[in-house]
């Protein structure tokens, strides 16, 4: 990523919003919908991917088509401070989580976990346990998505605008 951050304008959030929505729409149909020629679009994509705004390219993925049907969040609660790297270290362990960060609050982190089925989570959540800086966890299980558009729900991210405001699609 540079150093120096490039200016971030409307169009730029339009093509970045084009390409969270579909990765694979050609620079022709980004510019036909943004009122740039295919090489001005390509060209400001390059220049969002070398300053780190666009990080990369992925395919979402519905998690109960890879045979990932239970879902939940786990809350750690550690002796002592634990530090972000060590726990950062834990997780990467695990490729159930697909999610992991620090947070405020009593718990020390919170965990996204994906699983087989209910006795699959239990076994990753054992494993977690076994750790000797956790002293205790809290689940809870995702029963359903209302919002299933969202990241969480294995859905694409839309970017927000200005205000800070999403729009979801539909």
């Amino acid at each position: 990523m540079n150093s120096g951050t490039a200016p971030f304008d409307d169009l730029d959030r339009k093509i970045v919003t084009a390409l969270m929505a579909n990765a694979r729409t050609s620079f022709a149909e980004i510019g036909s919908t943004v009122g740039l020629s295919a090489t001005a679009v390509k060209r400001r994509v390059d220049r969002l991917r070398e300053t780190g705004v666009i990080t990369g390219f992925t395919a979402t993925v519905k998690p109960a088509a890879l045979g990932w049907r239970t879902e939940a969040y786990v809350e750690v609660y550690c002796e002592g401070a634990a530090p972000p790297r060590r726990l950062a270290e834990v997780v990467r362990n695990h490729p159930e989580i697909t999610a992991a960060m620090t947070v405020t609050g009593g718990a020390d982190a919170l965990l996204h976990v994906r699983a087989r089925d209910v006795e699959h989570f239990e076994e990753v959540l054992e494993r977690i346990r076994v750790e000797p800086f956790i002293r205790k966890t809290i689940s809870v299980m995702v029963l359903s998505h209302l919002l299933p558009d969202s990241p969480e729900a294995g859905a694409t991210q839309v970017a927000p605008d200005d205000a800070g405001n999403v729009r979801r699609p539909g």
